[in-house]
């Protein structure tokens, strides 16, 4: 199914089946600004108390029109990074550019070209009782270029509600070297076994239990060491499995604001990342690393990624 509208003065796309209906914006990167699972009419995504504001004439950072919902972070992630002479901005190019989206066979097939970069970025969304995205990258270059790729994707009330748990097939938990807010509860610089995270307050937390905003924390954290590519997070009525390819996408970045964001433009942030990174560095550092992807004039790279959600 698939019907055109208007949120907050954006053009927007429904589509889905009877299990799940999401919304998309084609003019905001093609989010997906809504996922909710249609026989409990639960939402499943974060959606940011401040709403989603409407578009303007003026080009604005993804944290300035961040209002919730699932974003593809390419061809970069992260902090904003200089490749080849140009300057990527934070989280990418493809969220801030309007994407072409039609509905085919079944299907709705969005595509968008990078300004900065090279790369024709293209996303099949289909529904058959989960939600399924086919996702082609292309170097329409005339020389060998790089890339990193992320997708995120946070979850949210009424879906998010304390006693949630979260379960990563991840071996170690890496968190960033500085803080953001004083509310981090998680100590910074550190590289710990997952589930356990050491506290700045001493002594551990197991990351696999979702507090509630009470917890008045903010922390960013990345899993990596990943066994297998499904993360699932679980609440009082239903699961919700994300499965993608581990060996493309080497880490989960868990954005964890947990009633401490208190900075603009995120505070009064209750959600929960699960977004599957190639890397945690921007596209900059990561060609430096190695751990961008490089990928050769006129060639492709294809992933899937699939998102279930099921009654417990």
């Amino acid at each position: 199914m698939s019907d055109a509208g208007c949120v907050a003065g954006w053009r927007a796309i429904t589509v889905g089946d009877d299990v799940l209906r999401g919304v998309v914006l084609p003019d905001r990167g093609a989010e997906l600004h809504s996922l909710v699972h249609v026989p409990t009419e639960t939402e499943l995504l974060f959606q940011a108390p401040w709403g989603l504001r409407p578009p303007s004439p003026e080009r604005t950072s993804f944290l300035d029109r961040y209002a919730g919902g699932w974003q593809e972070l390419f061809p970069s992630t992260n902090d904003e990074t200089t490749y080849r002479g140009e300057t990527i901005p934070f989280h990418g190019e493809v969220a801030l550019l309007p994407w072409e989206c039609e509905h085919r066979d079944g299907a709705l097939d969005c595509s968008v070209r990078c300004e900065h970069t090279t790369f024709l970025l293209e996303r099949s969304i289909r529904f058959d009782g989960g939600l399924v995205l086919n996702e082609r990258v292309t170097n329409e270059g005339v020389e060998a270029a790089h890339f990193t790729w992320g997708h995120h994707l946070v979850l949210g009330p009424p879906f998010l509600e304390p006693g949630s748990r979260l379960e990563v097939p991840a071996q170690t938990i890496v968190t960033i070297p500085e803080l953001w807010e004083d509310t981090a509860r998680l100590e910074p610089g550190q590289r710990s076994a997952w589930p356990h995270a050491r506290l700045r307050e001493g002594g551990t937390v197991d990351l696999r239990s979702v507090p509630g905003p009470e917890a008045a924390s903010h922390d960013d954290v990345y899993l990596t060491d990943l066994d297998d590519g499904v993360v699932s997070v679980e609440s009082s009525r239903l699961r919700v499995r994300l499965g993608f390819d581990h060996t493309l996408f080497r880490w989960l970045i868990s954005w964890q604001p947990y009633g401490g964001a208190l900075d603009e433009p995120l505070a009064g942030s209750y959600a929960l990342g699960i977004e599957p990174w190639v890397s945690m560095l921007p596209l900059g550092q990561a060609v430096e690393a190695g751990e961008a992807i490089e990928l050769a004039p006129g060639s492709s790279r294809e992933t899937t990624l699939r998102l279930d959600v099921e009654e417990v």
